[in-house]
């Protein structure tokens, strides 16, 4: 019986879901309603000064727990990914650029300048907005309420929102599992798979183009949808240890995904996107700066021998640096030579042929496996990231 009420959920149209959510549902409020209370008991609470004002003093020994919410966080995305039929942070983000760019080219029309302010503005009210609105729900942490605890699994969820581990890899996957095992088999399958997570043209592609591509986007995502993410949500639970009353894990994710997102939509050399996109595109280029040199440096840690981390930290570099983009070259690059692959080369956009620096060059191409082994390496990285931030938060906490 109960597994039947599980298939019919409405709200998760894969059953398979359904369950793991709600497992990590229960997890993360008898986590918060336990682990709480025996966290305090340690004495593993915040420790508010005398002088400090008297609104504060109801966060007395609460524990500084932004390492634990981020840890929760991508334990969840791993298990559940994003439910399709949930309201997601990222669509309502994406329905308010659409509102805004309606708005602005409107009054800006065809006008370069104007079209630049616009964007500007479009740039600051949504990831200011996100921001903020990420920093309300934080506060829910400190509400003085017997029911205040009921704000760790929100918090949990949210952050999970802006976490596309699990995502990424069942897209790519999608792509991988359905080319056929006879070379002269049928490719459509694969190719509208891959269609939902690239912008070129797929049409064309064969077997060889189709494993580049998923390799190529499984490397460069992981930047954008897992580890930056990451960083700027260690960034805030590390705030919170200095300013606890400021915007913490939650706030800075969303900021950041609410950049990614007005790149993704707007970040276009095109028609008006040229100057319309541009202040999103720069914002997300500068948020996404730190976290891929860092991906840079901590990839070849997990992908041995580890004797070779200086020769690929700089072969990824040299390679990288050729590609327009001041992040793509280089998440790709560090990815081709830590897995031995080689990525890049001719992509076609529709009419437009468009030649990128070759990657790794001489290095075997693509195929199932190496694509997996990219999945994977990101894993083991993610683990990492995860346990270097709480080595730094069980630091600076002593």
């Amino acid at each position: 019986m109960i597994g039947s009420s599980f298939a019919s959920d409405k709200w998760i149209p894969n059953a398979q879901l359904s369950l793991p959510l709600l497992i990590a549902t229960l997890l993360a409020f008898l986590t918060a309603a336990v682990g709480i209370p025996r966290l305090r008991a340690l004495k593993m609470g915040q420790v508010i000064r005398e002088e400090g004002p008297q609104g504060h003093r109801s966060k007395a020994g609460t524990p500084t727990m932004g390492g634990l919410l981020v840890l929760g966080a991508a334990l969840l995305d791993q298990l559940i990914g994003d439910p399709r039929r949930m309201l997601h942070p990222v669509v309502v983000m994406g329905w308010s650029i659409q509102q805004l760019r309606h708005w602005v080219e409107r009054w800006a029309g065809d006008h370069p300048i104007k079209l630049r302010i616009g964007g500007g503005l479009i740039s600051l009210i949504l990831v200011l907005g996100s921001v903020l609105t990420g920093w309300c729900l934080e506060r829910l942490l400190w509400l003085p309420s017997p029911w205040g605890w009921l704000s760790i699994p929100v918090l949990t969820l949210s952050l999970a929102s802006a976490l596309a581990a699990r995502s990424l890899k069942d897209s790519v996957l999608a792509v991988v599992d359905a080319l056929p095992s006879a070379a002269e088999g049928d490719l459509e399958p694969a190719r509208r798979n891959l269609s939902w997570i690239v912008g070129r043209d797929v049409q064309s592609l064969d077997r060889t183009g189709l494993l580049r591509a998923a390799a190529e986007t499984a490397s460069e995502n992981a930047v954008d949808g897992v580890f930056a993410p990451l960083f700027w949500m260690g960034i805030g639970a590390l705030l919170w240890m200095v300013l606890p009353s400021g915007p913490g894990p939650l706030a800075l994710a969303w900021g950041f995904k609410a950049s990614s997102t007005l790149d993704s939509m707007l970040g276009y050399r095109s028609g008006r996107l040229r100057w319309l996109g541009t202040a999103g595109a720069r914002l997300d280029d500068l948020l996404t700066w730190l976290p891929c040199r860092l991906v840079m440096l901590t990839l070849p840690l997990v992908c041995p021998p580890w004797t070779q981390w200086v020769q690929r930290v700089q072969a990824a570099e040299r390679d990288g640096s050729a590609d327009p983009s001041p992040n793509a070259g280089r998440s790709e690059a560090i990815y081709a030579h830590c897995i031995g692959i080689q990525l890049g080369g001719e992509n076609r956009y529709g009419e437009r042929l468009v030649q990128k620096p070759v990657l790794g060059a001489g290095q075997p191409k693509a195929n199932e496996l190496s694509v997996r082994a990219v999945l994977k390496a990101s894993s083991r990285l993610e683990i990492v990231w995860l346990s270097g931030l709480g080595i730094i938060q069980w630091t600076m906490s002593r």
